[in-house]
């Protein structure tokens, strides 16, 4: 098997850590501290997280998603697929160099998002631009470190947390919908879902293409 070249390496604005691209043929990984947080080969429930809470307001005119994380581009580009026209996806993205990588290297991966107009990226943290927003998005995507742990960066625990969640279903427009992937189960998360006024579903989903190991995606409704 070929070996991994490391292609670009940068740090995380809050904390310094390192976070690097690697490519071993056609096949990519971002990684922090060593530590991978995706591979381009398992994406099926990034794309799962999109078309879950996208279907589930497509239908509204004017639709605004916001996606916290651009990652390799999967999320945004199957939000992108299920809004019309009129439909925006916001992604907030707080390390610079992963945007300079889909521009740069990784776009194709999944067929270049950044590129339609119906994309926008803001620089920085998502949970800041979701403090800031009320009644802003239809839909909220967290697909941000592993989940509701936050296993690589502590300060994502934040989103997760009661004060979070209050943040987001303020963002949201009536009836809006918080999608939020995981890679274990949680339901001390999904209790803290329904307290902060949600009507709660949980989907069990593979990484990839029916295959692979199993992640999870909370779709939270708005009451």
């Amino acid at each position: 098997m070929k070996p991994w070249t490391m292609m670009e390496t940068s740090q995380t604005p809050t904390d310094g850590g390192a976070v690097s691209l690697h490519r071993r043929g056609k096949e990519y990984s971002i990684r922090i501290d060593g530590q991978e947080l995706m591979n381009s080969r398992r994406h099926g429930s990034e794309e799962e997280l999109a078309r879950l809470a996208c279907q589930a307001v497509a239908d509204r005119a004017d639709c605004r998603v916001l996606i916290g994380g651009l990652g390799m581009g999967y999320t945004l580009a199957a939000a992108l697929k299920h809004l019309d026209s009129t439909g925006t996806a916001v992604v907030a993205e707080l390390i610079p160099a992963v945007v300079r990588w889909n521009q740069n290297y990784i776009g194709h991966l999944a067929d270049k998002p950044l590129e339609d107009e119906r994309a926008a990226v803001i620089q920085g943290d998502v949970a800041q631009t979701i403090q800031k927003s009320r009644q802003a998005f239809d839909a909220i995507l967290l697909d941000v470190d592993n989940g509701p742990e936050g296993l690589t960066q502590k300060e994502n625990d934040r989103l997760y947390q009661p004060e979070g969640l209050e943040e987001a279903r303020k963002a949201l427009r009536p009836g809006g919908v918080l999608a939020v992937w995981s890679a274990a189960k949680d339901s001390r998360f999904s209790k803290r879902l329904k307290a902060a006024g949600f009507q709660v579903d949980v989907h069990k989903v593979r990484a990839h293409l029916g295959k692979g190991s199993r992640h999870f995606i909370w779709i939270a409704k708005k009451k």
